[in-house]
């Protein structure tokens, strides 16, 4: 292993307000023992539940849309092991949080993502509420690929429109972050 200074980290951490970060493979277990220490720490931190179950929904949401992905990344290769590894970010600026999220994806799908993005970045809260309803409407597919409804409903708690990059890692695949401030 390389060395690493964790009081370096720490400071940066620190310098950047950010609360909470995790970043490795995802499991069931692991977004449900993450949820319950990122719920405590909303908990302490904030005054507000709305404000906090916003934070805590975004939260779920994005490591959901993660382990999903990764999931029919597995169905279709021989190893989700690039594909299943997450790391998650949740910071303060100014009086709001930061949710952040980041994973490998398959260049084929940023397309299909970055377009879906897009478009709820062109909404007003009105474009959102009614997408939303509409939405819920339509029957849920067995081989639904995500990135619909919960998207939604992360693009409505948030108070800036989702944000996102991508970074190119080789010819097959790049890294997604995709940020809400909520």
């Amino acid at each position: 292993m390389q060395k690493i200074s964790l009081l370096s980290l720490h400071q940066q951490f620190e310098n950047a307000n950010i609360q909470i970060c995790f970043n490795g493979p995802l499991s069931h277990s692991i977004i449900e023992e993450l949820g319950l220490a990122v719920r405590r720490y909303l908990e302490s931190e904030t005054t507000g539940s709305e404000k906090m179950m916003d934070v805590f929904s975004v939260y779920i949401e994005q490591t959901q849309n993660v382990r999903n992905y990764a999931r029919c990344q597995q169905a279709e290769s021989e190893s989700d092991a690039v594909y299943n590894a997450i790391t998650l970010m949740i910071g303060r600026e100014d009086n709001n949080y930061v949710v952040m999220s980041g994973n490998v994806v398959n260049k084929n799908d940023l397309t299909k993502l970055t377009g879906k993005i897009d478009h709820l970045r062109s909404l007003d809260m009105a474009g959102l509420k009614v997408l939303y309803k509409e939405q819920r409407r339509k029957p849920v597919m067995d081989n639904a690929s995500g990135a619909g409804l919960g998207l939604i409903d992360m693009a409505r708690k948030a108070s800036q429109p989702l944000a996102y990059e991508v970074q190119e890692i080789d010819n097959n695949t790049a890294f997604f972050t995709l940020k809400a401030v909520v």
